[in-house]
């Protein structure tokens, strides 16, 4: 596959796409065979991978082993410099522009900046937003910055134009893994009409009508990752169906 404008050819293919979210930590470890089975028997455009954290030494063996399984595009979506490799496609190099934790926002990119250049990856500069929900989630709790105000769009939208302004070609919204509560539909709506780079959604998503709400307010991509986690096949066929 040529390693040039992944995400923008897909969304130049299909209007709109469905990412799988791949945590290759070792707690997926006994099911790693089960998710990606279930990103090839859907319709998913290509998978993210990457995790807050991974407590050992076994990424690559993790990244290589879906490689290996899958025909779909494989963008990584690191929490860290640690997590870059050449068995990706391309990487989403991101910012995290919501917190002002500057291991976040610089420090772990120039880290990273030497292997994507030696690995020839295709990078995909992205803006990072963290928002916030009613419970503490995992990239909160790492990153160890405040998630910005869901009620508070005007906030939002001046980060979002700081992504824009930088030249980055996408921005993220997270919830956070393991969020009860997908982004609000109209918070994309009120961005898309100031902003004109895509949109990311992940965190909270769990069905088609979340999917669908989230596509008309103008979403590019949303991301799904707890439901391949935990294995319901009929959870995720309905997403596409």
């Amino acid at each position: 596959m040529e390693n040039k404008c992944i995400l923008k050819k897909l969304l130049d293919e299909n209007n709109f796409g469905i990412l799988a979210l791949i945590d290759p930590d070792h707690k997926n470890d006994d099911k790693l065979s089960k998710i990606i089975n279930l990103v090839n028997n859907n319709n998913f455009l290509a998978l993210l991978v990457g995790g807050s954290s991974i407590k050992d030494n076994f990424f690559e063996k993790r990244l290589s082993f879906l490689k290996n399984n899958t025909e779909k595009p494989i963008i990584l979506f690191p929490g860290s410099s640690n997590q870059i490799s050449p068995s990706a496609d391309a990487i989403l190099f991101t910012s995290l522009l919501s917190g002002r934790n500057p291991k976040y926002l610089i420090s772990e990119q120039l880290k990273g900046v030497e292997s994507i250049r030696k690995f020839n990856l295709d990078v995909i500069p992205t803006g990072y937003l963290l928002i916030g929900s009613n419970d503490i989630t995992k990239v909160e709790t790492i990153s160890q910055t405040t998630p910005l105000d869901p009620t508070d769009f005007n906030n939002i939208l001046n980060h979002a134009l700081v992504a824009q302004y930088f030249g980055m070609r996408y921005i993220y919204l997270e919830n956070g893994s393991g969020a009860k509560d997908s982004i609000s539909p109209k918070l994309i709506s009120y961005l898309k009409k100031y902003i004109n780079i895509s949109i990311i959604v992940g965190g909270g998503i769990t069905n088609k009508n979340e999917i669908q709400n989230l596509r008309k307010a103008g979403a590019s991509f949303v991301v799904i990752g707890s439901l391949l986690e935990k294995n319901n096949y009929e959870s995720v066929f309905s997403l596409f169906n």
